[in-house]
């Protein structure tokens, strides 16, 4: 619930935030600040489509997501952060071109809005700070960087009052632009890799073999699948051959699975003797050959 509440004030405060913004860029005319307001147009726009994924992600499993509904919370994030790369594009084209074509400046009026800026969005980011899922965190990387664009414009700012290179605003609105891409590619890249199903990073497939195979019993492990639905659960399948009680060695795997952090698995036992012929073959045209037999 928690989480919900923070990404709602976020999304509030951001969008009041970029109106002030626009209306400063405008009377200013500056570009770090006008660029400043169109990155938080999109933050706002992403962040309130983060709240109602958030909530959706929330729900219990049913007949339609059997899964449960934890992706909505990566898709939003997802999306944010494909704004994001926008915007930050965005900004840098435009500040690219004022380089070539500066403007006047109000260095006053600037600073008093970059104050402003920074105080507001320090808010805003402590208010977010708490939080575990992805979208969240990607949340709070947006109210992060706004407090550093703040602080950036506040000193260029007072630099450019008291020494007049006005190149310094479109110069500081390309940094914070770049720090802003490098964050969001990284963040990108791990919600892809939720999306393909890659096993979690934390997780070692070859670990959980050897540790599973060790187990009193069991005398073979195969086809072990392994993915996270949003980043902190984990999922596991996997097929293991033993001739022991079913429900203790059942016990003991998922006791096993749990030291590695993955929350739910589902087990197919098979006796030594079923002869299964998985061995043979390979996982894609195995799917086909087999026969699930069931013994109890």
């Amino acid at each position: 619930m928690k989480t919900e509440k923070n990404i709602l004030i976020a999304f509030l405060m951001n969008l009041a935030f970029s109106v002030f913004e626009f209306v400063g860029g405008a009377i200013t005319g500056s570009v770090a600040i006008m660029s400043d307001a169109v990155h938080d147009i999109g933050d706002a726009a992403s962040i309130g489509l983060s709240y109602f994924l958030e909530k959706k992600s929330k729900k219990q499993p049913d007949d339609t997501h059997t899964y449960g509904y934890a992706r909505y919370s990566v898709l939003g994030s997802v999306i944010t952060t494909v704004i994001l790369l926008c915007g930050s594009a965005w900004v840098i084209y435009n500040a690219v071109r004022r380089i070539f074509d500066p403007v006047e400046i109000n260095y006053n009026g600037m600073i008093i809005f970059a104050v402003t800026g920074v105080v507001l969005n320090f808010l805003a980011a402590y208010i977010t700070r708490d939080g575990e899922s992805m979208n969240q965190r990607a949340v709070n990387l947006h109210m992060l960087e706004d407090v550093l664009g703040w602080l950036v414009v506040l000193i260029g700012a007072v630099v450019m009052r008291f020494t007049d290179i006005s190149l310094l605003d479109p110069i500081m609105s390309i940094g914070v632009a770049l720090f802003i891409l490098v964050n969001t590619v990284k963040n990108l890249k791990q919600v892809l890799d939720l999306f393909l199903v890659k096993t979690p990073a934390d997780v070692s497939v070859d670990e959980i073999k050897e540790h599973v195979s060790a187990i009193d019993g069991v005398l073979d492990v195969h086809h072990i699948h392994i993915w996270s639905m949003d980043g902190s659960s984990n999922y596991a399948t996997m097929h293991i051959v033993t001739n022991n009680d079913s429900h203790i060695v059942k016990q003991q795997v998922r006791q096993e699975l749990q030291e590695h952090g993955i929350s739910h698995s589902t087990l197919e036992l098979e006796s030594g003797d079923e002869d299964c012929r998985h061995h043979q073959c390979h996982v894609d045209h195995c799917h086909t050959s087999h026969h699930h037999h069931h013994h109890h």
